[in-house]
């Protein structure tokens, strides 16, 4: 058993106290598929158990128990069988009929195509399957190869009725259009409408894979194909394999017309045409248990069982080519008397094979052969491994490396790995977790960003938020690199470089370039230019004085409500100006000529009189009037008329 089959936490466990998982088969997208053992009525079953992410999602769970009574609703030999659904806590589980064998999609990987009976023996029995299902009103919706199942015992079903859905239903948009893609039909392309049709346009494109080994349709994107289903004609499969018969190269091409409406109805119309087909070729197909891959025992030649046999991993299914005419009393007789003569001699070998097993099990138990296999400790501690290697009269040797996946402390792996078999006190190397290792980096402020996630994430650190915010830095540049550890503890700025782990989180904080400079713009035009950037301006300014700035013209902006860069959808306010600031003019009437200019001019204003009051000596003179006037206020600079008068 593999490791990851070990820590599966479903091995071992009993499914509603019915069901006893024994081993993974299979995982796909929605669920995974186990072999359990039904221990109500004593028989081996598989139970398909959806992921645990899907479970809280009801239109999954919806399409999970849709699989078991689409399914449970047809009754035919070669449609895989639904014997159970239900609930386990939270995990949903289907339980259907067991095959071992492999699928129709191993096989081809095998083969890369088959021949023209095979082909048509594995459509027969497909068709027939999918011809109940329509009847009973409900379409396939994910025909391909992967779906087909071969068992060992020579039986062809089609399963995984995960996306069926009843005919009246039949509509699937965005997210809903589901299938793959290589077999998917025109109609669902272009309209996202499905009914019995699409499945016979998937069937065609599976009989021309079978038939030539290969899609009709590549690309390198999905969309790509697409397309191609639904502005290209699928050709002829007998232009990649001349051998295909002409009829089975007009079903392939009835069975993929763009147009629904050209194709035939339902699998029954296509499989009652294959049937005529196979009586024009004279194939006619006959599933039947048969022995040894990829060949036809004597017995069976000799009584003139003349069959097309195509292999699988662990089984065959043989097709019929021929029928002959037997005289079975007269075989039975000739088969019995070889038998006979056969027995002395077989008796013999078999005593001979019993005394090599006998001396191979003293060597290889007690004799000097004997060696032990290495057991699977991984998951456990060092000195749990060290106990049950010893129990094995195996010397453990204590390694270490790091593991992104594996906790500090615990076994990782061995050398020789679990399962090889070594002479009793051999060394076993037991490698054990140090944790993730450590990244380091130099540093990241002003690279792009994404040179930094692509340098974060060479070292298996994600990338979790990407903050903007205006910076000095120019636009689309990293400003800063936060980055929280994953066993805990203060975040790292790793900005100007850092050592961390791998397996750790980061934050990143990219630049949006400087943020507008508004000062000296008018206010409604400021307004306008921060709004623009992402930022929220209130509707009231803040007034102020300047010497610099003309009224109505912004001053400033007030700071961030919180120190740091700025960032979209934070607040501000405009300081717009109202112009230069006003003093008052000082009271100099009653004071001499020069007392007076002097306190005006220290007050910041400029002074005018009559310069004919220049030749009187100032003792002599006195202000008796000003304009303008005392406590009236004006911008610096402002000229002061005097009225003056002589006091001698």
């Amino acid at each position: 058993m593999s490791t990851s089959q070990q820590t599966d936490p479903l091995i071992g466990r009993l499914v509603d106290g019915r069901y006893r998982v024994r081993a993974r088969i299979a995982r796909g997208g929605m669920a995974t598929v186990y072999v359990a053992t039904d221990l109500r009525l004593e028989r081996r079953v598989a139970i398909k158990v959806m992921h645990s992410h899907l479970s809280d999602d009801t239109v999954f769970q919806s399409r999970f128990i849709q699989e078991a009574r689409a399914a449970a609703r047809l009754a035919d030999p070669n449609v895989v069988n639904v014997f159970d659904q239900g609930q386990d806590g939270e995990m949903a589980y289907l339980v259907m009929e067991y095959l071992p064998g492999i699928t129709l999609r191993e096989l081809l990987r095998e083969q890369r195509r088959l021949t023209v009976p095979q082909a048509i023996s594995i459509m027969d029995a497909v068709l027939s399957g999918l011809a109940a299902a329509h009847r009973a009103g409900i379409v396939h919706r994910d025909v391909k190869p992967e779906n087909v199942l071969l068992a060992e015992d020579g039986r062809i079903k089609i399963g995984d009725f995960g996306l069926a859905r009843a005919t009246t239903a039949n509509t699937a948009t965005g997210s809903q259009l589901l299938g793959t893609i290589a077999y998917l039909a025109p109609e669902l392309v272009t309209r996202g409408m499905a009914d019995a049709r699409s499945d016979i346009y998937s069937l065609g494109i599976m009989l021309y894979e079978i038939l030539t080994g290969e899609q009709p349709y590549k690309g390198e994107q999905p969309m790509q194909i697409a397309f191609q289903h639904a502005t290209d004609s699928v050709p002829r499969p007998s232009v990649k394999n001349p051998g295909v018969p002409e009829p089975l190269d007009e079903l392939v091409l009835w069975a993929t017309e763009k147009n629904p409406d050209e194709r035939p109805v339902d699998a029954r119309e296509m499989l009652e045409r294959l049937r005529e087909i196979e009586r024009q070729l004279g194939v006619t197909p006959a599933v039947t248990r048969t022995g040894p891959i990829a060949t036809i025992g004597d017995d069976a030649a000799d009584s003139g069982d003349l069959t097309a046999v195509l292999p699988t991993a662990t089984g065959s299914i043989a097709v019929a080519a021929a029928a002959v005419d037997i005289d079975n009393a007269a075989q039975l007789r000739k088969i019995t008397r070889r038998r006979a003569a056969r027995g002395w001699w077989l008796l013999a070998v078999v005593l001979l094979l019993a005394g090599l097993a006998a001396g191979a099990g003293w060597w290889f138990g007690s004799g000097p052969g004997s060696m032990v296999a290495v057991a699977d400790v991984t998951g456990g501690t060092y000195a749990e491994a060290q106990e049950r290697l010893a129990e094995d009269s195996l010397v453990a040797i204590e390694k270490s490396e790091t593991s992104l996946d594996v906790e500090a402390g615990t076994v990782t792996r061995t050398v020789p790995g679990s399962g090889a078999r070594l002479d009793k006190d051999a060394t076993v190397d037991v490698y054990v977790s140090l944790g993730p290792a450590e990244a380091t980096f130099e540093k990241l402020n002003g690279q792009s960003s994404d040179d930094v996630i692509a340098a974060l994430d060479a070292e298996h650190i994600e990338v979790g938020e990407i903050l903007s915010y205006y910076t000095d830095w120019a636009e689309g540049t990293v400003a800063y690199v936060a980055v929280q550890p994953a066993a805990g503890g203060d975040t790292v700025e790793c900005g100007d470089g850092c050592t961390v782990h791998q397996g750790d989180t980061a934050t990143l904080g990219v630049s949006l370039g400087t943020l507008p400079d508004v000062v000296g713009m008018p206010a409604d035009q400021a307004r306008s230019t921060l709004t623009d950037a992402g930022l929220v301006v209130a509707d009231e300014d803040q007034q102020q004085a300047s010497d610099t700035v003309a009224a109505g013209s912004v001053i400033a902006i007030t700071e961030r409500e919180t120190s740091g860069w700025w960032r979209e959808g934070d607040k501000t306010t405009l300081i717009v100006s109202t112009g230069p600031p006003t003093y008052p003019v000082p009271s100099v009437t009653g004071l001499t000529r020069d007392v007076a200019a002097q306190t005006l001019r220290d007050a910041g204003f400029e002074v005018n009189y009559s310069l004919l009051w220049n030749v009187w000596p100032d003792e002599l003179t006195s202000v008796t009037a000003q304009d303008p006037g005392a406590d009236t206020y004006h911008v610096r600079g402002t000229t002061i008329t005097l009225q003056i008068t002589g006091t001698g």
